[in-house]
């Protein structure tokens, strides 16, 4: 059996398991969400660990199986948000060229870096979900009636305190609320789910033998381009602007904002890396995420901030070299 037909068989086989994980993910909850991000994972193991052939097929096939089972919409709109994307960073985890062309030892290879794939990650969460947010009209509009039904279902079952003024206002200001709140949160949720998607089927190819790709060391070598801060700060100020813009603004202060989330968690474990009570911090810091979640997310955004700034500052004479996302920089 040669590479080509080797990779044609396992595309069929992923892209069989990514249907049935979409069509498992019908209601629309955030389990369900997860079970639909995780559909992501077979087809990146077809591109890691095999051939963009591999993934190509595994995306055409589960795509095929969602339009004839559910809808052709509901295919294009999975494909474009999970599928697409996966074959995407697969194809980018397994680029590299010759070291010595970046400054490198002649002889090695040079991996796409991983402050790049990050980067990636972040910008096709944008572009879909803002995509999607202007086929749909959002805003106020579309939220009030679910903002009014699920204010009315509280109110029945006596959920909420008495209210201290007219209901339409309450109900105007929620959803005022939630139309700024949604696209940062569902940017951020995409981002780090896509990641831990990535990273588990990098796990997988590697432990199965197939990765091409060496293992990163995620504490050192996460981090954001320098680029990255000042398009989180464009998002910021979109916010402002109102209309359509803050719909942009939004999903770009949630995705970038949950990338340098990430570059904080890696430093967080870099810094801790050589203590012995490392593993009681990390418990403690991950299990008050429940808890203090919107501090941490801060605390972790703006540390992830600091050190993509200062990796980005010149080396001082003498100093060691960079890591490998530098290069890319």
């Amino acid at each position: 059996m040669n590479d080509r037909t080797r990779s044609l068989l396992v595309g069929l086989v992923a892209g069989l398991a990514s249907a049935v994980l979409l069509l498992g993910s019908g209601s629309a909850t955030f389990l369900a969400l997860v079970l639909a991000l995780c559909a992501m994972i077979p087809i990146l193991i077809a591109g890691l660990g095999w051939s963009n052939l591999a993934s190509g097929v595994a995306l055409l096939l589960a795509t095929i199986i969602v339009a004839v089972v559910v809808s052709p919409l509901d295919a294009a709109r999975v494909a474009a948000s999970t599928l697409a994307p996966a074959a995407w960073i697969a194809h980018l985890s397994n680029l590299a060229r010759p070291a010595d062309e970046v400054g490198g030892r002649t002889g090695q290879l040079a991996w796409y870096p991983l402050s790049g794939i990050l980067f990636q990650i972040c910008g096709l969460v944008c572009l879909f979900l803002v995509i999607a947010g202007l086929l749909v009209n959002y805003g106020e509009d579309l939220l009030r009636p679910e903002v009014e039904l699920m204010y009315r279902t509280l109110s029945e079952q006596n959920m909420l305190p008495p209210a201290a003024g007219d209901e339409a206002v309450e109900v105007g200001e929620l959803t005022s609320m939630l139309t700024r709140v949604l696209p940062i949160s569902m940017a951020g949720t995409l981002v780090l789910l896509q990641f831990s998607s990535w990273y588990v089927a990098c796990a997988v190819v590697r432990i199965s033998g197939r990765a091409k790709r060496p293992a990163d060391y995620i504490p050192s070598e996460l981090r954001m381009p320098r680029a990255a801060v000042l398009v989180l700060g464009v998002g910021l100020a979109l916010m402002f602007v109102g209309g359509k813009a803050e719909l942009v603004g939004g999903v770009i202060t949630g995705a970038l904002g949950s990338g340098f989330v990430l570059t904080g968690l890696a430093i967080l474990h870099q810094k801790l890396a050589s203590k012995p009570w490392r593993l009681m911090a990390l418990w403690f810091i991950y299990s008050s995420f429940i808890i203090f979640h919107v501090l941490w997310l801060a605390l972790f955004m703006f540390a992830g901030m600091f050190g993509t700034a200062r990796a980005a500052l010149p080396a001082s004479p003498g100093s060691g070299p960079t890591n490998s996302n530098d290069q890319s920089n």
